[in-house]
């Protein structure tokens, strides 16, 4: 079990770095902090780790990303938001892309435009004002989904996830 959990602990910081340096570095400047792709690493991750692994691989990653940018205001909301994006995908089947992972596009695009909504209000005190961040949200979820459902089927013509994990959630 060790064994496993090692690995396990190896694979989430791999990809909390992915997650890390694909929101960092490639990202669209908006109003108000930043369009990226990097949700995708974390839809990937959470259909490959165990939901734990998964909670904090966004978490982490999108925090560092915020913190190491100049946007550390929004650390707090990404690392809850993104968290919460982890959860909606499941690492029980054999394959990324199931039809239930890719039913959970749109909860995850709700979830984040909701989420980074209300926490802009939050923050600035201003409901109305923070109804303009909804849109650049909203292309980061399509920009996410194109990236999660693109690498996840090279991934599972490879068959990565069972060459990642060996035996584990078998």
């Amino acid at each position: 079990m060790k064994k496993n959990h090692t690995r396990l602990i190896c694979i989430s910081g791999i990809f909390s770095a992915l997650v890390f340096v694909i929101t960092a570095y490639l990202h669209i400047p908006t109003y108000n902090g930043y369009v990226h792709c990097g949700d995708g690493f974390i839809f990937i991750a959470a259909c490959i780790l165990p939901m734990p692994y998964s909670v904090i691989v966004g978490a982490l990653g999108a925090m560092l990303a915020d913190l190491l940018t100049g946007f550390a205001i929004w650390a707090p909301g990404s690392m809850i938001i993104k968290g919460l994006l982890a959860i909606l995908f499941t690492c029980k089947a054999k394959k990324i892309l199931t039809k239930r992972n890719l039913i959970m596009l749109l909860p995850a695009a709700l979830i984040s435009a909701a989420g980074y909504y209300l926490y802009e209000a939050l923050i600035t005190g201003n409901l109305i004002a923070s109804l303009a961040g909804i849109p650049a949200s909203l292309v980061q979820a399509v920009a996410s989904s194109i990236v999660f459902v693109a690498l996840g089927a090279a991934m599972d013509k490879y068959n990565i996830k069972k060459k990642m994990l060996g035996d584990y959630n078998q």
